[in-house]
């Protein structure tokens, strides 16, 4: 198996929890193999461990991608890590385990990617001040791009580290937008199927980077691509 195609156009492809079109998301299988390809950037999504660990899953608790169903900000790094997770054809294989944040970012940095970094929850200024620290110590800050479902998660953010790329993720449009992100020098990343061309042209007219997810299908892809967006998320397209 391999990706789908698409003519670019200067659009920069995200991979969407690593490749997970093909690889277990969010597994060092997945990042690795979009690190190979052509990816812009390889997005990954980050939750703190009971014992004050950072790892990278998606969903609160393990049950759709592993063997078991445990609650991961409730559970020990240890614990976690012994967790088998299920390859897509539903069987397991001992390389797939749950990521701690520094072995993505040692991806990130060995294959030259940006790092997408999603703060799932809400996060403590402390917490966001840990996983900065985290990036300084493996990656690059500078090279980073934050994104997040909650505001405030960003606005604090931009408090501790003034200069970080980041974008707002929305599922819904609305107008407000058009003067909030610019105030506060946030990118959108919004669900690809709200946007057509004309409110692709008033994001861009704002100034406002603007990424869409999560495009799995080329005439879509094609579509955004002929609008202007900036940066397409995708699970498979290439």
């Amino acid at each position: 198996m391999d990706t789908l195609r698409v003519e670019a156009k200067g659009v920069r492809m995200i991979a969407h929890r690593g490749l997970s079109g093909i690889e277990t998301e969010n597994t060092a299988a997945a990042f690795i193999a979009a690190a190979n390809r052509s990816y812009f950037g390889i997005e990954t999504d980050v939750h703190k461990t009971a014992d004050g660990n950072y790892v990278v899953i998606h969903d609160d608790t393990t049950g759709r991608v592993a063997e078991r169903n445990i609650p991961v900000e409730g559970t020990a790094l240890a614990e976690l890590r012994r967790l088998a997770l299920i390859d897509r054809d539903g069987s397991t294989r001992i390389d797939l385990r749950i990521p701690t944040l520094q072995e993505y970012l040692s991806i990130c940095r060995r294959y030259r990617k940006v790092g997408v970094l999603e703060f799932k929850n809400k996060f403590s200024s402390g917490e966001i001040a840990e996983i900065l620290q985290i990036i300084r110590e493996v990656y690059d800050l500078q090279k980073m791009l934050f994104i997040s479902f909650s505001l405030s998660n960003l606005l604090e953010l931009r408090r501790i580290f003034p200069q970080a790329r980041a974008e707002y993720l929305v599922s819904e449009w609305d107008d407000q937008l058009l003067e909030l992100l610019p105030a506060q020098r946030l990118g959108l990343d919004i669900d690809y199927r709200v946007l057509n061309r004309e409110l692709v042209k008033r994001i861009k007219q704002k100034g406002i980077l603007l990424n869409a997810w999560t495009c799995d299908d080329t005439a879509d892809a094609k579509k955004l691509i002929q609008w202007g967006v900036d940066q397409i998320t995708t699970n498979i397209l290439e």
